[in-house]
Protein backbone atom coordinates (compact mmCIF):
# COMPACT_ATOMS: atom_id res chain seq x y z
CA UNK A 1 0.00 0.00 0.00
CA UNK A 2 2.82 2.80 1.17
CA UNK A 3 4.57 4.03 -1.64
CA UNK A 4 5.83 6.52 0.66
CA UNK A 5 6.35 7.12 4.39
CA UNK A 6 8.31 9.05 6.83
CA UNK A 7 7.40 11.41 9.93
CA UNK A 8 5.45 14.04 8.10
CA UNK A 9 3.48 12.46 5.10
CA UNK A 10 2.96 9.14 3.40
CA UNK A 11 1.83 8.45 0.21
CA UNK A 12 0.02 5.19 -0.89
CA UNK A 13 -1.84 3.45 -3.84
CA UNK A 14 -5.05 4.17 -4.13
CA UNK A 15 -7.74 1.26 -5.87
CA UNK A 16 -10.41 1.85 -8.33
CA UNK A 17 -13.58 1.54 -6.31
CA UNK A 18 -12.50 2.67 -2.83
CA UNK A 19 -13.50 5.97 -1.45
CA UNK A 20 -11.23 8.29 0.09
CA UNK A 21 -13.00 9.37 2.77
CA UNK A 22 -16.10 7.80 4.53
CA UNK A 23 -19.61 8.72 2.47
CA UNK A 24 -23.11 8.73 3.74
CA UNK A 25 -24.38 5.48 5.04
CA UNK A 26 -23.58 2.48 6.87
CA UNK A 27 -21.96 0.76 3.48
CA UNK A 28 -19.96 3.71 2.62
CA UNK A 29 -17.91 3.78 5.95
CA UNK A 30 -14.78 1.47 4.49
CA UNK A 31 -12.44 3.90 2.85
CA UNK A 32 -8.75 4.59 1.98
CA UNK A 33 -8.06 7.07 4.88
CA UNK A 34 -9.73 5.19 7.62
CA UNK A 35 -7.40 1.80 6.39
CA UNK A 36 -4.18 3.83 6.41
CA UNK A 37 -5.41 5.59 9.86
CA UNK A 38 -5.53 1.80 11.19
CA UNK A 39 -1.66 1.73 9.97
CA UNK A 40 -0.70 5.18 10.75
CA UNK A 41 -3.15 6.91 13.68
CA UNK A 42 -1.51 10.70 12.74
CA UNK A 43 -2.49 10.71 8.83
CA UNK A 44 -4.71 13.78 7.82
CA UNK A 45 -6.38 13.71 4.12
CA UNK A 46 -5.11 16.72 2.21
CA UNK A 47 -6.94 15.77 -1.21
CA UNK A 48 -8.93 13.34 -2.47
CA UNK A 49 -9.02 11.43 -5.82
CA UNK A 50 -12.30 10.01 -7.67
CA UNK A 51 -13.79 6.78 -6.40
CA UNK A 52 -13.36 5.20 -9.39
CA UNK A 53 -9.83 6.76 -10.03
CA UNK A 54 -6.47 4.74 -9.10
CA UNK A 55 -3.16 5.68 -8.14
CA UNK A 56 -1.28 8.12 -6.09
CA UNK A 57 -2.71 9.54 -2.99
CA UNK A 58 -0.97 11.80 -0.90
CA UNK A 59 -1.42 12.26 2.84
CA UNK A 60 -0.20 14.65 6.20
CA UNK A 61 1.36 13.30 9.34
CA UNK A 62 -0.40 15.83 12.08
CA UNK A 63 -2.78 18.66 11.69
CA UNK A 64 0.30 21.29 10.77
CA UNK A 65 1.46 19.19 8.38
CA UNK A 66 -1.88 19.35 6.74
CA UNK A 67 -2.31 22.57 7.11
CA UNK A 68 0.92 23.27 5.08
CA UNK A 69 0.10 21.11 2.43
CA UNK A 70 -3.34 21.92 1.86
CA UNK A 71 -1.84 25.22 1.50
CA UNK A 72 0.36 23.76 -1.29
CA UNK A 73 -2.62 22.12 -3.05
CA UNK A 74 -4.72 25.86 -2.74
CA UNK A 75 -1.58 27.64 -4.17
CA UNK A 76 -0.84 25.08 -7.17
CA UNK A 77 2.50 24.33 -5.55
CA UNK A 78 1.83 20.59 -6.71
CA UNK A 79 2.56 19.47 -9.54
CA UNK A 80 0.17 16.16 -10.62
CA UNK A 81 0.08 13.62 -14.09
CA UNK A 82 -3.31 11.31 -14.65
CA UNK A 83 -2.91 8.71 -17.53
CA UNK A 84 -6.20 7.94 -19.35
CA UNK A 85 -7.32 6.01 -22.22
CA UNK A 86 -10.21 7.50 -24.13
CA UNK A 87 -12.28 6.63 -27.04
CA UNK A 88 -11.49 7.68 -30.65
CA UNK A 89 -8.68 8.99 -32.31
CA UNK A 90 -7.90 12.11 -30.22
CA UNK A 91 -5.40 14.13 -32.05
CA UNK A 92 -3.24 16.93 -31.34
CA UNK A 93 -4.67 20.86 -32.51
CA UNK A 94 -2.26 23.00 -34.16
CA UNK A 95 -1.65 25.25 -31.51
CA UNK A 96 -0.05 22.56 -29.30
CA UNK A 97 2.93 24.03 -27.73
CA UNK A 98 6.31 21.01 -27.07
CA UNK A 99 3.51 18.46 -27.69
CA UNK A 100 1.01 19.50 -25.05
CA UNK A 101 -2.61 21.29 -25.13
CA UNK A 102 -4.65 22.59 -23.55
CA UNK A 103 -8.54 22.75 -22.13
CA UNK A 104 -9.48 25.62 -20.99
CA UNK A 105 -13.43 24.83 -20.18
CA UNK A 106 -15.04 26.53 -16.92
CA UNK A 107 -16.69 23.82 -14.61
CA UNK A 108 -19.77 23.64 -12.35
CA UNK A 109 -22.28 21.38 -11.06
CA UNK A 110 -25.23 19.86 -12.87
CA UNK A 111 -27.53 20.15 -9.81
CA UNK A 112 -30.66 18.51 -10.98
CA UNK A 113 -28.13 15.17 -11.76
CA UNK A 114 -25.25 15.31 -9.06
CA UNK A 115 -22.78 14.64 -8.56
CA UNK A 116 -22.32 15.38 -12.00
CA UNK A 117 -20.40 18.82 -13.40
CA UNK A 118 -20.60 20.09 -16.67
CA UNK A 119 -19.29 22.79 -18.93
CA UNK A 120 -20.55 26.27 -17.59
CA UNK A 121 -19.15 29.11 -19.33
CA UNK A 122 -21.30 31.40 -17.08
CA UNK A 123 -21.45 30.58 -13.84
CA UNK A 124 -18.88 28.04 -13.91
CA UNK A 125 -15.29 28.14 -11.98
CA UNK A 126 -12.23 28.67 -14.15
CA UNK A 127 -11.11 25.12 -14.80
CA UNK A 128 -7.85 24.37 -16.78
CA UNK A 129 -6.16 21.02 -17.86
CA UNK A 130 -2.73 19.89 -19.76
CA UNK A 131 -2.52 16.81 -22.32
CA UNK A 132 -0.56 14.89 -24.54
CA UNK A 133 -0.69 12.03 -26.68
CA UNK A 134 1.15 8.85 -25.66
CA UNK A 135 -0.46 6.92 -28.13
CA UNK A 136 -3.30 5.25 -30.57
CA UNK A 137 -4.62 2.30 -30.59
CA UNK A 138 -6.24 1.85 -34.21
CA UNK A 139 -7.79 -1.99 -33.28
CA UNK A 140 -9.95 -0.51 -30.38
CA UNK A 141 -10.39 2.67 -31.66
CA UNK A 142 -9.10 4.22 -28.45
CA UNK A 143 -5.80 7.15 -27.26
CA UNK A 144 -4.21 7.00 -24.42
CA UNK A 145 -3.45 10.32 -23.30
CA UNK A 146 -0.98 12.37 -20.24
CA UNK A 147 -2.59 14.60 -18.32
CA UNK A 148 -2.21 17.64 -16.20
CA UNK A 149 -4.21 19.52 -14.37
CA UNK A 150 -3.56 23.11 -13.68
CA UNK A 151 -6.72 23.33 -11.58
CA UNK A 152 -8.12 20.96 -9.06
CA UNK A 153 -12.04 20.59 -9.72
CA UNK A 154 -14.42 17.71 -9.14
CA UNK A 155 -14.40 15.49 -12.23
CA UNK A 156 -12.49 18.04 -14.06
CA UNK A 157 -10.57 15.52 -16.50
CA UNK A 158 -13.77 13.68 -16.72
CA UNK A 159 -15.68 16.58 -18.00
CA UNK A 160 -12.83 17.79 -19.92
CA UNK A 161 -11.93 14.75 -22.41
CA UNK A 162 -15.59 14.24 -22.92
CA UNK A 163 -16.35 18.05 -23.75
CA UNK A 164 -13.41 17.64 -26.40
CA UNK A 165 -15.75 14.41 -27.86
CA UNK A 166 -12.94 11.79 -26.00
CA UNK A 167 -14.33 10.39 -22.90
CA UNK A 168 -12.79 7.99 -20.88
CA UNK A 169 -13.28 4.31 -20.97
CA UNK A 170 -15.65 2.69 -18.60
CA UNK A 171 -16.97 6.04 -17.39
CA UNK A 172 -20.24 5.46 -16.14
CA UNK A 173 -21.03 9.59 -15.35
CA UNK A 174 -19.94 10.43 -18.54
CA UNK A 175 -19.62 8.87 -21.42
CA UNK A 176 -22.44 6.85 -23.88
CA UNK A 177 -22.72 3.19 -22.65
CA UNK A 178 -20.59 1.90 -25.53
CA UNK A 179 -18.21 3.25 -23.60
CA UNK A 180 -19.10 2.71 -20.60
CA UNK A 181 -19.06 -1.23 -22.00
CA UNK A 182 -15.66 -0.53 -23.02
CA UNK A 183 -14.21 -1.30 -19.37
CA UNK A 184 -15.34 -2.86 -16.11
CA UNK A 185 -13.40 0.42 -14.52
CA UNK A 186 -12.71 4.21 -14.92
CA UNK A 187 -9.42 3.86 -17.37
CA UNK A 188 -7.97 6.88 -15.28
CA UNK A 189 -4.85 6.47 -13.16
CA UNK A 190 -2.64 8.83 -10.91
CA UNK A 191 0.41 8.09 -12.18
CA UNK A 192 2.63 11.05 -10.94
CA UNK A 193 2.83 13.22 -7.96
CA UNK A 194 5.83 16.14 -7.27
CA UNK A 195 6.19 18.27 -4.33
CA UNK A 196 8.54 20.02 -1.71
CA UNK A 197 8.71 18.23 1.09
CA UNK A 198 6.52 19.77 4.08
CA UNK A 199 9.92 19.66 6.35
CA UNK A 200 12.13 20.00 4.23
CA UNK A 201 11.36 21.70 1.54
CA UNK A 202 13.34 18.57 -0.88
CA UNK A 203 11.95 18.10 -3.99
CA UNK A 204 10.12 14.83 -4.00
CA UNK A 205 8.49 12.96 -7.08
CA UNK A 206 6.63 9.60 -6.90
CA UNK A 207 4.94 7.54 -10.35
CA UNK A 208 3.28 4.89 -10.64
CA UNK A 209 2.44 2.75 -13.55
CA UNK A 210 -1.38 2.12 -14.51
CA UNK A 211 -2.48 -1.63 -14.52
CA UNK A 212 -4.51 -0.87 -17.74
Amino acid sequence: MFVHLDAHCLVVEKPAGLLCVPGRGADKQDCLASRVQALVADALVVHRLDMATSGLWLMARGAGMQRQLSRAFAEREVSKRYMAVVAGRLELPADAIDGWATIDLPLAADWPNRPRRIVDRQAGKPSVTRWQVLGHDAAAGTTRVELEPVTGRSHQLRVHLQALGHPILGDTLYAPQDVQECSPRLLLHASGLRIAHPASAAPMHWSSEPPF
